[in-house]
């Protein structure tokens, strides 16, 4: 018996509308009931929540000088009033800053939260369940870190920041760029010759499959690797144009993708509202990106005056990073990674010089990897700009101008609402600081002694404020 096709088209309207119904009543596929339901209390409990800083000097992460004594009240997860007046507190809790520094989170700009806490073997080895619990018990302590937000520049961290967000586990904002995609012996292609040869358009190794990388021979594949991180919520794209330091067939000379599949990712992001950011040290492989639409360059250790220049003009920013020598100890003393380490570490002074020289949109970012005991360092390395810039430009640029650069996913940014500043109606990222980091940075070095307090979202995850 035949079906008639308006028939056939009715039947599957209904059953579209009941799913849509139920999925009202229903947690989404893959989500914990239990978890999505404390994340609805949580909000709750945020909205109706007040609480009211007193005589607190704000670091509004734009200023460099600190306010005259101030009020700041935060309900749910929004500063509602900024003032030098007492503002009432109406059923607030009040928090009595005592002078004390209340400024916004910091943000870490080039971080990988599935690679920070375990050795390189491990990374390359373990079953993807051990290292999700070991990213998640990271991601804690970078928020107690006073890190509220992180910019994820490669792995599989899209269930981690799905725990963060429903309030499973304690953690920073996350923006994810997903697998970070490289070439056939790129930087990320981390195979054996054994592994060989790929038939293209297949994944090429278990990190493919877990989701690290994606490995991308072509315009096509990489306008597919592309538009696979962007279904997961990728809120940038994260591509390796260049050699790196840790993977093992990558010199840090080459350049590895073509300016067309270059163009390619920078196509498919554009078309989907956000960015393509590119892993490059060279000034080939920089140019090349540039020329192909990129926005962002990360790293950028070996470039030169003239690439500088390009970028300056074209109003292109530098995600760079103050990399300490100790980072280098992830690899064996004398390997060829720990010596190209050692030349990217080299070129670290003369990029900072480059990027004030021709005023570049310079963001913060650590990019620790493979060492749960650095990653303790995070605020230390954030404090070592100071051989560059004024304590104050430093921490405008981990808030106010990290921030900006966030901006540039657009409506693929999950958090709607500003960071990275502390004015009326932004969001409640908050840490009270025991003294003056304008005056004294390294107190950011020690948040253990020094952030009293530590708020994100509107919610206190760390609260000394009232300790004697």
């Amino acid at each position: 018996m035949s079906i008639r096709p308006g028939i056939a088209f009715g039947a599957c309207a209904l059953l579209f509308s009941a799913a849509a119904a139920l999925s009202h009543e229903l947690p989404a596929a893959g989500q914990d009931p239990l978890a999505a339901q404390a994340k609805a209390d949580q909000a709750k409990a945020a909205a109706a929540s007040r609480i009211l800083f007193e005589d607190v000097r704000i670091f509004d992460g734009v200023s460099s000088e600190l306010s005259p004594p101030s009020s700041v009240l935060v309900q749910g997860n929004i500063i509602r009033k900024v003032s030098r007046d007492k503002i009432p507190a109406d059923g607030a809790r009040v928090i009595n800053g005592g002078g004390r520094t209340l400024m916004p989170g910091l943000i870490d700009m080039h971080w990988h939260s599935m690679f920070v806490g375990v050795p390189v073997a491990a990374a390359m080895t373990q079953d993807v369940g051990y290292l999700n619990i070991v990213a998640g018990t990271e991601a804690r302590k970078t928020l107690m870190r006073g890190f509220t937000t992180v910019r994820d520049l490669g792995g599989a961290v899209f269930s981690l920041k799905q725990a963060v967000d429903q309030g499973v586990i304690p953690g920073p904002r996350i923006y994810p760029s997903g697998a970070m995609i490289s070439v056939t012996s790129g930087h990320g292609d981390f195979r054996s010759m054994q592994d060989l040869p790929r038939a293209q358009g297949v994944p090429a190794s278990r990190h493919d499959i877990a989701g690290d990388s994606a490995i991308a021979d072509s315009p096509d594949e990489v306008r597919l690797r592309t538009r696979e991180q962007l279904m997961h919520g990728a809120t940038q794209i994260k591509l390796t144009a260049g050699g790196g330091v840790s993977s093992p067939h990558s010199p840090l000379d080459v350049v590895t993708f073509t300016e067309p599949e270059v163009r390619a990712a920078v196509e498919a992001a554009t078309n989907w509202g956000t960015y393509v950011a590119v892993h490059a040290y060279t000034p080939a492989a920089i140019q090349q990106a540039i020329k192909a639409g990129v926005l962002c360059i990360e790293h950028g250790s070996l470039m030169d005056e003239e690439t500088a220049q390009m970028m300056g003009k074209a109003g292109i920013w530098l995600s760079t990073q103050p990399f300490p020598d100790a980072l280098a100890d992830a690899f064996p003393k004398g390997s060829d990674q720990w010596e190209k380490a050692q030349e990217v570490f080299a070129g670290t002074d003369r990029t900072y010089q480059l990027a004030i020289k021709y005023k570049l949109k310079t963001a913060f970012g650590t990019d620790i990897l493979f060492s749960s005991a650095l990653a303790e360092q995070q605020g230390k390395i954030l404090a070592s700009l100071t051989r560059w810039y004024t304590p104050a430009q430093t921490l405008i640029m981990a808030t106010g101008t990290n921030a900006q650069l966030l901006k540039l996913s657009g409506l693929r940014n999950p958090y709607r609402g500003e960071l990275g500043v502390l004015r009326e109606g932004a969001l409640a990222d908050l840490l009270l600081v025991d003294g003056d980091p304008l005056q004294d940075i390294s107190l950011i070095g020690d948040p253990d002694k020094n952030f009293l307090l530590i708020m994100k979202d509107g919610v206190i995850f760390k609260d000394k404020a009232a300790a004697p």
